[in-house]
């Protein structure tokens, strides 16, 4: 997801997002703890949409 567009959420839907980025993430730690993952760069772009959408979260908070 682009920046223009996370910053086009409201609140709400950007908190939802984050949790449910993190729990993805979360998974797919757990998973290539257990067996290698076939894209391991999905951890990565995982990291960092979670980092855009709490940027722009502490963006709506200030």
């Amino acid at each position: 997801m682009k920046m223009k567009d996370i910053r086009e959420l409201g609140k709400d839907e950007l908190v939802a997002k984050v949790r449910d980025l993190s729990e993805e993430h979360f998974k797919l730690k757990f998973q290539h703890g257990i067996r290698p993952l076939e894209n391991t760069a999905k951890l990565r772009q995982l990291r960092k949409e979670i980092a855009r959408m709490q940027t722009a979260l502490t963006a709506h908070t200030a």
